[in-house]
């Protein structure tokens, strides 16, 4: 299991600085939830760690997973996994194959592959799914799919970018459990950004505010 560290991770928009010398250690097997209002810098932090700012941002500082130094490598060579508000499951392929998208490269063979996803499915409560195209399937659906495509992937660590905004209140208390439950028996640090208060309770993890944007 391995704790993912931010070091010292300072990121800004030409002189205005967004997150200004930010610190933090999230231990494996728990949820982390970093608050704050928009425009506070929460996805940007995300965008920081997973490799993939935006070039008009610059950002100095850290990133370590288990540690491994990460802040150098590509995004792909980092094995930390992201979720957003929308699902982002690819339109022209089946539920199978968008699963089939996010498997490690080290499951090999047919077979096994084909098992792997048909186990996700089946964890996911949509057995027989394999062959169904994504728009047949309701946002709840959609987002378990892309849930499982993420940890199928087997990353080192998960983040959260307000993945839960978006669902209805019916769903969202159920997505939570599910997200923290498949990420938190895996032993995975998860770090959640949010503006949600119930979001926060729900991951019933440390939590840092980020207070409200600089001027």
């Amino acid at each position: 299991m391995s704790a993912l560290v931010l070091d010292r991770i300072t990121i800004a928009l030409g002189e205005r600085r967004l997150i200004d010398s930010f610190s933090l250690i999230v231990a494996p097997g728990t949820v982390t939830t970093v608050m704050g209002p928009s425009g506070a810098g929460k996805s940007t932090l995300l965008s920081y760690v997973s490799g993939t700012l935006d070039p008009v941002f610059t950002g100095t500082g850290h990133v370590i997973l288990g540690g491994d130094e990460m802040t150098y490598l590509r995004p792909e060579k980092r094995r930390i996994g992201i979720l957003f508000q929308d699902d982002l499951l690819f339109p022209h392929l089946s539920v199978g194959d968008n699963l089939a998208f996010g498997l490690a490269a080290s499951v090999r063979g047919r077979a096994e592959r084909r098992a792997r996803i048909e186990a996700a499915l089946e964890e996911a409560e949509l057995s027989g799914f394999a062959s169904r195209d994504p728009a047949t399937l309701s946002g709840g659906q959609r987002q378990r799919v892309a849930v499982m495509r993420a940890l199928l992937a087997e990353p080192r660590a998960l983040l959260l970018d307000e993945p839960f905004a978006r669902l209805d209140m019916a769903l969202r208390d159920r997505f939570r459990a599910f997200v923290f439950g498949h990420a938190l028996r895996r032993g995975l640090p998860v770090l959640l950004v949010t503006h949600d208060p119930d979001d926060a309770r729900a991951a019933a993890g440390p939590v840092i505010d980020l207070g409200a944007p600089p001027v």
